[in-house]
């Protein structure tokens, strides 16, 4: 574990203009496949922080984490104080609705550009995130073109309406547009969608038993919407991690944060995840 939170052999780079993090495969193997994890609103909020929490060590895989839009070297004009003003003015509308619409557009690009700089074979790919990054996860898996063989969703917005009331900062005035933007990202009314990939993506929900956002019951929720599509193939999955609260380290969750149980846990989970759906080495 220390190797990685040193990153003694991560890369940084920038595909499609989106600033990443890479993480070598396990076991050096010359051409790999690729996992693209985007990081969360908060801890951990940065490229980094997320490789830190969510390292996936043991995977044969590239691991690419890019910033989101709007986040870190992304940041909009006027900076953090823009970005605190979106925040205050209008959490759906002005920030998380945004960020991760751009973020599932811009990934096909981004990996057809990082298949020019690593040595990333040509299968699917895996997708993981954090927060509002699963949420980005899930658009893509949604709307997207891109072959996804497995996901790790990690504490992930699974609907936006919810989680509103501990993200936004005063009591949220609800419009028909705000309306409209919930019921697209609400992913539990999307089931159907997300398991129409062929073949199916596995998908693996990780909640944690003391999130305070994104309750172990709105997993749930998406799960047994995925459940009716799945049946019994052993491609989807949903866990309750004890001692994982909704942040995976502290603030302000912009450098790897010490290893603790929650994250170590979320970590080997998606690890195990993804050595029997994308690599099959487990």
């Amino acid at each position: 574990m220390t190797d990685i939170l040193t990153f003694d052999e991560a890369t940084t780079g920038v595909a499609a203009g989106i600033p990443y993090l890479a993480l070598p495969p396990a076991g050096g193997v010359a051409t790999a496949p690729l996992i693209v994890a985007w990081h969360a609103f908060g801890p951990p909020r940065s490229e980094a922080a997320l490789a830190g929490s969510l390292p996936m060590a043991k995977v044969p895989a590239w691991r690419v984490y890019p910033g989101l839009p709007l986040f870190g070297g992304r940041l909009p004009e006027g900076g953090h104080a823009e970005l605190e003003r979106r925040w205050d003015s209008d959490y759906l509308l002005e920030l998380f609705g945004p960020v991760v619409e751009q973020a599932a557009a811009e990934l096909a690009r981004m990996v057809a550009d990082l298949r020019t700089t690593l040595p990333i074979g040509q299968g699917p790919i895996g997708l993981a995130g954090a927060g509002a990054g699963g949420t980005a996860a899930l658009l893509a898996l949604a709307e997207s073109r891109v072959p996804v063989a497995a996901a790790g969703l990690v504490n992930a917005i699974i609907a936006p309406a919810p989680v509103l009331p501990r993200l936004q900062r005063r009591p949220y005035r609800w419009t028909d547009e705000a309306r409209e933007i919930a019921a697209w990202l609400d992913f539990t009314g999307r089931g159907a969608e997300l398991a129409a990939r062929t073949p199916q993506t596995a998908i693996m929900i990780v909640n944690g038993e003391r999130d305070d956002v994104v309750r172990p019951e709105h997993g749930a929720a998406l799960y047994d919407a995925l459940r009716r599509h799945y049946g019994e193939s052993g491609r989807l999955r949903h866990i309750v991690v004890p001692d994982l609260a909704h942040p995976l380290g502290p603030e302000p969750g912009l450098e790897p944060a010490p290893p603790s149980p929650g994250p170590v846990l979320a970590d080997k989970a998606l690890t195990e995840w993804f050595l029997r759906h994308l690599t099959h080495s487990g």
